[in-house]
């Protein structure tokens, strides 16, 4: 079971965590966040059928989040984690406007730490084309890019190929070539990972970046300010600790890929109907057949 927390864990009582994705990419978020709060409960939800939101409109997406948002509002989640780049950008100021008093946190492409640590002050953005067209990009461009050379790269069908496919296929393996090929050809030190789904190959982007190219996520950062803004919570009255997956589509990638990501000791409730039964697998997973569209 649970080894005890080193000093960067942070332990503050059970509470419900609501994190959602467009699918399966959240979870690199979720693995960061259960590490630093190891005591905490969490409900994830994987839009699956409705992935990617990176090649969505933002209409669409903010649609789609603020549906999923009430789900986890409704689920008595006491704050909300929109473990997605795209549907930050889009919905995170107004899913704060309509639910104030719940802490929503967002992850957004880490401009500043990479500006920061790079030496030739060249950083090439992985990320979908809606990601890097938001007016939030280009904000963070505005406050943190301090002059630096930022070579954004839009990664059409990456996103989709790790959501229904082998890590290790040759079709993920040649959309990582294609777009890293432009950040070397702009010699970049230092690459970003805008998109959470890109985590799960992270080894891809690294073997064609070289072993000069820093890679770098945001999933740290997200749950340090998870664990803080959760400090001025009260705990909910709940009995153990535990993880509850549900999807929109297609249980199967969200399965697998929770089964490898998670920390090993993580204890999770399977949800089947509307059972919740302790284990320490990740199977089955609950598809969410609400009335509101899912």
């Amino acid at each position: 079971m649970n080894s005890s927390p080193t000093p960067d864990q942070v332990t503050i009582g059970t509470k419900h965590v609501g994190v959602f994705d467009s699918g399966v990419g959240g979870l690199s978020v979720l693995r960061a966040i259960q590490t630093v709060l190891p005591n905490e409960r969490f409900l994830y939800f994987a839009d699956s059928a409705h992935a990617p939101y990176g090649e969505r409109d933002d209409v669409y997406v903010l649609n789609r989040s603020t549906h999923i948002a009430e789900h986890l509002v409704v689920s008595q989640c006491q704050a909300i984690v929109i473990a997605c780049n795209t549907a930050t950008a889009v919905a995170a100021d107004a899913l704060r406007q309509r639910w104030p008093n719940i802490p929503i946190v967002g992850v957004e492409p880490g401009i500043k730490p990479a500006v920061t640590s790079s030496k030739k002050r060249r950083v090439g953005v992985l990320a979908t084309r809606s990601t890097l067209q938001s007016k939030r990009f280009i904000s963070l461009l505005e406050r943190y890019g301090d002059g630096a050379q930022i070579v954004g790269q839009a990664c059409t069908g990456l996103a989709w190929a790790i959501e229904t496919g082998d890590l290790k296929s040759v079709e993920i393996q040649e959309l990582v070539h294609r777009y890293c090929t432009p950040l070397k050809a702009a010699d970049v030190d230092t690459v970003v990972l805008g998109c959470t789904h890109y985590a799960f190959v992270r080894n891809w982007i690294e073997q064609a970046m070289g072993p000069e190219v820093a890679v770098l996520d945001t999933a740290q950062a997200v749950a340090k300010e998870v664990a803080r803004r959760l400090r001025d919570l009260p705990p909910t009255a709940t009995s153990e600790p535990r993880m509850l997956f549900e999807s929109s589509g297609d249980v199967t990638p969200l399965v697998t890929l929770a089964k490898d990501w998670l920390t090993p000791d993580a204890r999770v409730a399977i949800s089947s109907g509307s059972n919740l039964v302790p284990g320490t697998g990740v199977e089955p997973v609950r598809p969410f057949s609400g009335s509101g569209g899912f």
